[in-house]
C-alpha cells in the first residue's frame, strides 16, 4: 500500500495552487460573492486553462491523484465553485457534476451555474438535479440552494464514494490554511513584548490544529487509495473520512478563530471567509451526527476494514 500522492499529482498540485494565486487568490471569493454573476467564469477563465476538467479520475490512478490534490489547492483560496463536484462526475458523459444529498431537504452549493446537475444518495439511487433559486444571498448562503430531484437510475458505489471523498480533500485544503494562518498570525502579534507563538498555551492549541489537520490528511490518501484499488469498503471508507474531517474542521477553526481573537470574525481576514466557504462542505449531504449514524448502520458491528482489522474467524 503507497498512500503518498504520486510525483506528478504533488507537481499539478502546486501549479494549480500558483495558478489561483495569480488569479487574485483571496480576492476570488470577495469578486464571486460581491457579483454573482462572475462565478462561472471561475470555471472558464480560472480552472479551465489548467486543465482542471479535462482530468478523468476514472482514467487512471493518476489522474484521481491530481483530481484530489486540485481539490486541495482550490480549497486552500477557498475559491467557490464545485471543483470537487464536476470531477467526481457520473461516468459516461450525461452530467458534468455529482453531488452525494440527503434523503430531506436535498441541497448543493449550485446557485447560478448552469451545469447539467446528478445527484446521488447514500441508498444508490441517481438522480437528475435541477437547483432551485434560494431566497438569501451568496454572504448567507455561500450559494448554497435546494435541488429537486428526479430518479434516473443507480449510482455505483465507487461514484458515491468519490463524491464523498473529494470534498474532503477540499476541506483539507481549508484546513491548511487555517492552520497557516493561525500561525502567522501568532507570530506576527505581540503581547507582553514578545510574540504569541511564545506562550505556551499558545502552542498548545497550534499543536492540537496541526494534530487533527495531520489526522485528516492521512485519512484522506487511505480514501482515495481504497477508490483506486476498488475496495467494495470504499464508501464506508468515505464515510469515515467525511466525519473525520468534519470534527477536525470544528477543531482547526475553533483554535484558528480564538487565536485570532475578535478580528478572525471580520472580513478584513482571510479566515473569515475561508471560515463561511466551509460550511458548505461541513453540513452537506450531512452534519457529524449523521455522518457517523450513517456509517454506524452501515458497518454495524463489524468496524472498519483496514491495516490493522482482526483476522476474520476461519
Amino acid at each position: 500500500m503507497i498512500l503518498e500522492l504520486g510525483a506528478e499529482a504533488l507537481e499539478f498540485g502546486r501549479s494549480s495552487w500558483r495558478a489561483i494565486q495569480a488569479a487574485g487568490g483571496d480576492e476570488l471569493v470577495r469578486a464571486v460573492e460581491s457579483d454573482p454573476s462572475r462565478r462561472s467564469q471561475l470555471g472558464e477563465s480560472v480552472l479551465g486553462p489548467l486543465g482542471a476538467f479535462d482530468i478523468d479520475p476514472w482514467g487512471s490512478p493518476e489522474e484521481l491523484e491530481a483530481a484530489a490534490a486540485l481539490c486541495r489547492s482550490v480549497g486552500y483560496w477557498g475559491v467557490p465553485y464545485p471543483v470537487e463536484a464536476r470531477l467526481g462526475r457520473p461516468r459516461g458523459g450525461r452530467f458534468d457534476a455529482l453531488v452525494v444529498v440527503a434523503e430531506a431537504a436535498p441541497a448543493a452549493a449550485g446557485a447560478g451555474l448552469r451545469l447539467r446537475w446528478a445527484a446521488a444518495g447514500l441508498d444508490g439511487v441517481l438522480y437528475s438535479a435541477t437547483p432551485r433559486a434560494g431566497g438569501d444571498q451568496p454572504r448567507r448562503s455561500a450559494f448554497v440552494c435546494p435541488l429537486a430531484l428526479e430518479a434516473v437510475g443507480t449510482a455505483q458505489p465507487l461514484e458515491v464514494a468519490l463524491a464523498l471523498v473529494l470534498p474532503c480533500w477540499t476541506l483539507l485544503g481549508m484546513l491548511d490554511r487555517a492552520v497557516a494562518l493561525a500561525g502567522q498570525h501568532v507570530l506576527g502579534r505581540r503581547q507582553f513584548d514578545q510574540p504569541l507563538a511564545s506562550f505556551q498555551g499558545v502552542q498548545f492549541q497550534l499543536t492540537e490544529a496541526e494534530v487533527e489537520r495531520l489526522g485528516v490528511e492521512e485519512l484522506a490518501k487511505y480514501a482515495l487509495w481504497s477508490l483506486q484499488t476498488g475496495r467494495p469498503e470504499a464508501v464506508d471508507d468515505a464515510l469515515a473520512l467525511r466525519l473525520a474531517a468534519i470534527e477536525a474542521a470544528e477543531t482547526v477553526f475553533r483554535v484558528a478563530h480564538q487565536l485570532h481573537g475578535a478580528i478572525g470574525f471580520c472580513d478584513e481576514t482571510p479566515l473569515s471567509w475561508l471560515s463561511r466557504y466551509s460550511v458548505p462542505i461541513r453540513r452537506l449531504p450531512l452534519g457529524a451526527s449523521a455522518t457517523r449514524s450513517e456509517l454506524t448502520a452501515r458497518i454495524g458491528g463489524r468496524g472498519l476494514t483496514g491495516l490493522y482489522s482482526p483476522p476474520a474467524s476461519p
